[in-house]
């Protein structure tokens, strides 16, 4: 079993209210896209775009060590993929509805809506997410000042 698939089903257990489907499939795109030493620091899915209703755009997001993953396996053929670098993170926003809660992703080329999530889930996913891209963001300061990381 792959290790973004394990994380995927890890979040969902402790968050039941999320609205995911075919995890696995979007777990092993992600795998492809793994570069060597990369680590997967923490992982959640949930539909991508600003409406509730849209429950049919399953993502799985993976945050690692050095960046931020979005994927999608389509249906029939094909995949989705996003990576996001620390230098291109710009802002991330919770928000919390009466059933689920959504989180957007600013960066410096577009914004990306994560919703459907479970309400509760919010909480760590800002933190995972937050935490790792402000500390990897500060590598990328220094090396473009010439200072040793």
């Amino acid at each position: 079993m792959s290790t973004v698939y394990s994380k995927l089903q890890e979040f969902k257990r402790k968050n039941p209210g999320t609205i995911a489907w075919r995890m696995k499939a979007h777990a092993n795109v992600i795998e492809k896209h793994l570069n060597p030493g990369e680590e997967v620091l923490y992982a959640f899915v949930g539909q991508k775009g600003l409406s509730s209703l849209e429950i049919f755009n399953t993502y799985a997001v993976v945050v690692t060590n050095k960046r931020l993953l979005l994927a999608q396996k389509r249906v029939i053929f094909g995949y989705l993929y996003v990576s996001i670098t620390p230098d291109m993170f710009n802002d991330l926003t919770v928000s919390t509805g009466i059933i689920w809660g959504k989180v957007i992703i600013d960066t410096i080329k577009e914004i990306i809506t994560i919703s459907n999530l479970s309400k509760n889930s919010v909480y760590e996913i800002e933190t995972a997410i937050t935490e790792t891209m402000m500390t990897e963001k500060k590598k990328y300061i220094k090396i473009s000042k010439g200072e040793e990381v």
